[in-house]
């Protein structure tokens, strides 16, 4: 659910500290940069209108959830040398340790509110060292595996943020994790070019054995396949969002925001072309605009069309 988290990019010059000091006159203990980067990333997120339907306070402890992760994301993404020890330390944190990074207290502040999932974080936490080590991807058990390390656990901490609770907690909490594992596939299908050039590979090696190496123009029935998985993993979590206590507006939109890019995938060809699958703003705006007038059950995301 990282949107990996929006763009990845990749330097020989070291990226700027911008997720080391608080601003002037803040303690970075209690306003860290982090969920002040992480504010200004979600307005440029795919998940930015979606956020706009949250009201408060969920939306400043989404934006807070956004924030930890995007920053550990990019500085992992951006091969930072701070990412190993940042992932180090809100790992400690997750496993009881005090917080000792912007991160961790970000989110520290954040438990005092909700009943935080830290054996999810920590979850996450695996999923980024596998990309700091670049580790391969063998079979569809270790793809599924990293699918819920780097977006299913994203799932589950947002069921707790938007109020998973009562006999359905985890039924909510397991379709809310589907959801997260569906972005990251989609994450991954459409970043395939971008990963491939910072070398990373994210398709497990047996379905590079079954259709080939995804080359542009060379990778429709491997993105048909995958597409499909996807699918079945946005209908298996579909459900989730119907038992939040609040947010299901914004998590339907957010849902079918994301959906839309595998249709996009389609009607670009299925990867016919090098790049990265955009979807048009008319299309995004056509979206939110229908969930701006959702409520209650009925923000159950619907199935886009396909091409």
């Amino acid at each position: 659910m990282s949107d990996h988290m929006t763009s990845q990019t990749m330097s020989d010059r070291a990226p700027p500290n911008k997720h080391a000091a608080a601003p002037p006159n803040q303690d970075a203990a209690t306003a860290p940069r982090a969920v002040l980067d992480g504010e200004l990333a979600a307005d440029d997120s795919t998940f930015a209108p979606a956020m706009r339907l949250l009201g408060e306070p969920s939306r400043a402890d989404v934006r807070t959830l956004y924030g930890v992760l995007r920053t550990i994301d990019d500085l992992v993404d951006d091969d930072d040398p701070r990412a190993p020890e940042r992932v180090e330390a809100l790992e400690r944190w997750a496993h009881g340790w005090a917080p000792d990074s912007p991160e961790a207290h970000a989110l520290s502040a954040l438990a005092e509110r909700h009943p935080l999932p830290r054996e999810q974080l920590g979850e996450f936490c695996r999923g980024m060292r596998h990309d700091i080590a670049r580790e391969t991807i063998v079979d569809d058990a270790d793809f599924e595996r990293y699918c819920q390390q780097a977006g299913g656990s994203v799932g589950i901490v947002l069921a707790v943020l938007l109020g998973a609770a009562g006999p359905e907690e985890d039924r909510a909490k397991s379709g809310m994790a589907a959801l997260g594992r569906a972005m990251q596939v989609t994450n991954i299908l459409r970043d395939i070019d971008e990963d491939l050039a910072h070398g990373r590979v994210y398709i497990a090696q047996t379905t590079i054995e079954r259709f080939g190496f995804p080359h542009p123009g060379a990778r429709e029935e491997l993105l048909r396949d995958q597409i499909g998985r996807a699918d079945a993993l946005y209908e298996d979590g579909l459900g989730a969002i119907a038992l939040l206590r609040s947010g299901r507006r914004a998590m339907g939109l957010a849902t079918a925001l994301y959906r839309e890019i595998l249709r996009q995938l389609e009607r670009d060809g299925f990867g016919r072309k090098p790049g990265r699958a955009v979807v048009p703003a008319s299309r995004q705006r056509q979206l939110a605009a229908e969930y701006r007038t959702r409520t209650g059950d009925s923000a159950r995301a619907k199935a886009p069309r396909r091409a």
